[in-house]
């Protein structure tokens, strides 16, 4: 069975020309803060490909500054974005660069947070306002932000894949899709897991009790 989203079907609601240009990078933007958890004071955009190119003319650097600010891509103060960033005291840096082999349309958010902690998002806004992340703090992932999504950093070792699906299970939640990428046999692995439902508190607090589990991250479905 082939998922699709609102925006597959229907198209996103948006301001500005390009639903690539623009809703797709609001939403990137908007993933972005999330993963850093707010408190931002600092974002350097690199963009890559058309993204370098035609960002300024396509409303690109004003999507993206919208969504790093919690907005949507209809939001009629995305045009306000970077009058409302210098408000906030957010400091914003694009820079044009050269990412390698990825799809045009694409960004690394490096953001730093007023306690100087850095995250780095690295992700693709791939048509129709549909999106694709594939690197959080320089681990390889890969997903749409349609879903909750669970993002684990842990030891590689047997049963702590199972012992996070058994919470998972015994609280009913569905897991629709779940990727893991490791270092190195016995080293460190990130797992991304997918769900059907929000993962609530008390089970992201057993999950982060199990020994082997070095940090996670909760990513609710952006709208």
């Amino acid at each position: 069975m082939i998922m699709s989203s609102v925006f597959d079907i229907v198209g996103p609601i948006m301001i500005g020309p390009s639903s690539s240009h623009t809703a797709g990078a609001a939403r990137l933007g908007k993933f972005a803060a999330i993963v850093a958890g707010g408190n931002i004071k600092k974002v350097e955009f690199l963009l890559h490909g058309s993204f370098a190119k035609t960002y300024k003319g396509h409303g690109t650097d004003k999507a993206l500054v919208a969504g790093i600010l919690g907005m949507d891509p209809w939001d009629e103060n995305l045009k306000n974005s970077f009058s409302i960033a210098k408000e906030r005291g957010i400091e914003i840096i694009f820079t044009e660069t050269d990412l390698g082999d990825v799809h045009p349309n694409t960004v690394k958010f490096i953001v730093t947070k007023k306690d100087n902690n850095i995250s780095e998002i690295t992700g693709s806004s791939i048509g129709g306002g549909n999106i694709l992340i594939f690197d959080v703090d320089g681990q390889s992932v890969q997903f749409r932000g349609d879903y909750p999504t669970l993002i684990t950093n842990h030891k590689d070792t047997p049963g702590v894949i199972s012992k996070i699906t058994a919470l998972l299970y015994a609280e009913e939640i569905n897991i629709a899709s779940m990727q893991v990428y490791r270092t190195g046999k016995g080293c460190t692995a990130t797992m991304a897991i997918e769900t059907d439902n929000i993962i609530p508190d008390h089970i992201l607090d057993k999950i982060k009790s199990i020994q082997e589990i070095y940090s996670i991250k909760m990513l609710n479905p952006l709208i």
